[in-house]
């Protein structure tokens, strides 16, 4: 019987990772602004929810935002916020902006996101069977989005450090 070779040194781990979650701060800055729409999105969509939720049961304090008898759904929010990311976005160079302007993409996205069902019927079904859509749409987002984020941690390339020979 041959013995197994002994290697007492245990598994290769990039540095931070098998201890404890990166920081924010450790993510690289082109993908930062992606954990940081993700998380927005994530965040945004249960918030809102849960907003409706209480208006829907009509909860005290806690209403629709109209102006006159017009219901402003948040849809319109989530454009105007989409619109002033993308031209932002088409100016802003600082990796530190940017990457605060992904949570923003991810708050704007869910904005709208959430009301796909009343954006395809064109009338409020928000309480309706249509108005699901919103809801498997953002979920769907959600999982793929996060796995997505979840594969491909330890994927990025860094550059070579350059050096003649």
């Amino acid at each position: 019987m041959s013995a197994a070779p002994s290697d007492t040194r245990g598994p290769i781990l990039e540095p931070g990772l098998g201890r404890r979650p990166r920081r924010l701060s450790e993510v690289s800055p082109t993908r930062r602004g992606l954990v940081l729409a993700w998380w927005g999105f994530t965040l945004m969509f249960g918030g809102l929810r849960l907003l409706t939720w209480l208006i829907h049961i009509d909860a005290a304090g806690v209403g629709n935002v109209q102006a006159g008898s017009v219901h402003l759904h948040h849809y319109i929010w989530g454009i105007l916020l989409l619109m002033f990311v993308g031209g932002y976005g088409l100016v802003e160079r600082s990796p530190r902006r940017r990457a605060w302007l992904g949570l923003a993409y991810g708050i704007g996205m869910a904005l709208i996101i959430d009301e796909t069902g009343n954006l395809l019927e064109l009338k409020d079904v928000y309480w309706q069977r249509a108005g699901g859509v919103g809801i498997a749409t953002a979920l769907i987002l959600i999982g793929v989005a996060g796995s997505i984020l979840a594969v491909t941690h330890g994927a990025e390339k860094h550059p070579p450090s350059g050096g003649g020979g």
